[in-house]
């Protein structure tokens, strides 16, 4: 039985894109419906949903990308929801084979940008970083943690709905999460297009609250896999300093044992978050039952 699909297009004042997208969409024939959330734009992104006939829901106020997509993923009917950018960066191309992938047996497949795709070179090498460290977190390797570009199992996406962040930052969270519950990801390589309109991505604030959702979703899923690095950091350097103060002055410092203490206390905390994960993991299995 074919699964029904969702499209998923979060729009601040997109009517430029969407007048171009919407057409190319409805022409696939993939679609049971097609759902435009409209973030309280100021142009006529509206009017062009409209008269094009698909389905918007506009938000009183600006509320964020992520909420965008919770907000589409709550009033979606699909079986599967494919969700992407409203500004015709994502290739209508590659829809097909994003759902062809989770249709297959995956749970989630995410179009990952080539490297000379369209993106300032600080991007790139930021991606990079985020992409290397969310694989170490993880365990797995990551392509692109940050597209927005992805098809997944509606199910499985409403699991995680309540942790996902109301900005840009929501395919950082969901595609960890779906990694650390072992949920399957695939990528889909693809050549992004230039945007029909201006990003509304800052590099430094929205950079920074990447980083700080992988710390947060690392914790969440792996917390010793981060305490524990620390936690040895300290006790490396304190074994290190006791030896020099040891050779030198012949005592064992105050700094050494508090250097000593900050280990312990790291890797205390490391052991109960780990255990209290595992309490959310049985409680979510109960749910779920």
């Amino acid at each position: 039985m074919k699964q029904s699909v969702t499209a998923l297009l979060p729009a601040y004042n997109e009517a430029t894109g969407l007048e171009c997208l919407l057409p190319e969409l409805e022409k696939t024939g993939l679609f049971s419906e097609i759902i435009v959330i409209n973030d309280a734009s100021e142009d006529s992104t509206a009017a062009v949903c409209e008269k094009h006939g698909v389905t918007v829901i506009t938000h009183p106020y600006r509320m964020g990308n992520g909420a965008c997509i919770k907000t589409g993923a709550r009033h979606a009917g699909g079986d599967i929801l494919l969700m992407m950018d409203a500004d015709c960066q994502h290739p209508v191309s590659m829809v097909k084979q994003l759902l062809e992938t989770v249709e297959q047996g995956a749970d989630m497949a995410v179009g990952a940008r080539v490297t000379n795709t369209h993106a300032t070179r600080s991007r790139k090498h930021a991606n990079g970083v985020f992409n290397w460290f969310a694989s170490w977190v993880t365990g797995h390797p990551i392509m692109d943690l940050t597209s927005g570009f992805r098809a997944v199992r509606r199910s499985k996406f409403l699991e995680f709905l309540r942790i996902l962040p109301n900005g840009f930052s929501y395919p950082t969270t969901i595609t960890m999460a779906f990694f650390r519950s072992g949920y399957s990801v695939q990528y889909v390589p693809f050549e992004a297009e230039e945007a029909r309109s201006e990003s509304h991505i800052h590099p430094l604030t929205d950079g920074v609250r990447f980083l700080l959702i992988i710390f947060k979703v690392g914790t969440l899923y792996t917390p010793l896999k981060l305490f524990f690095p620390i936690s040895l950091f300290f006790f490396t350097t304190g074994l290190v300093y006791y030896m020099y103060t040891f050779m030198t002055e012949g005592r064992f410092t105050n700094m050494g044992a508090l250097l000593f203490i900050t280990s312990v206390l790291v890797f205390l905390i490391g052991i109960i978050s780990e255990q209290l994960t595992q309490l959310l993991y049985l409680y979510n299995s109960k749910n779920k039952d």
